[in-house]
């Protein structure tokens, strides 16, 4: 399979003359995270951090009810939790209005 973009981080391999040369011949396009671009990924690192309290930090005694908790929690994490950064409405709300 062949992809259009390639992302990456700034690890040595995925930034040598060797590698981005490459991508550039078979007309993938780099996207790599730049200088000043901290706000990036700032949405997803906020949903695993929470993830990571709400559910994760929990024992559960099955895999069955680790992943109905997970769900559980994602359902309420888009439909029911207001974010302060949407003006305290819901991601399904914005989403779909």
């Amino acid at each position: 399979m062949l992809f259009k973009w390639h992302k990456n981080i700034k690890i040595s391999h995925f930034t040598s003359l060797k590698y981005i040369n490459l991508l550039n011949e078979k007309n993938i396009q780099i996207s790599m995270d730049g200088k000043g671009r901290a706000l990036d990924n700032i949405i997803i690192e906020r949903f695993w951090r929470n993830i990571k309290y709400e559910v994760y930090l929990k024992e559960y005694e099955t895999p069955r009810e680790t992943r109905k908790n997970i769900r559980d929690y994602i359902d309420f994490y888009n439909h029911k939790r207001p974010h302060q950064s949407l003006n305290y409405k819901t991601p399904v709300s914005i989403y779909f209005g």
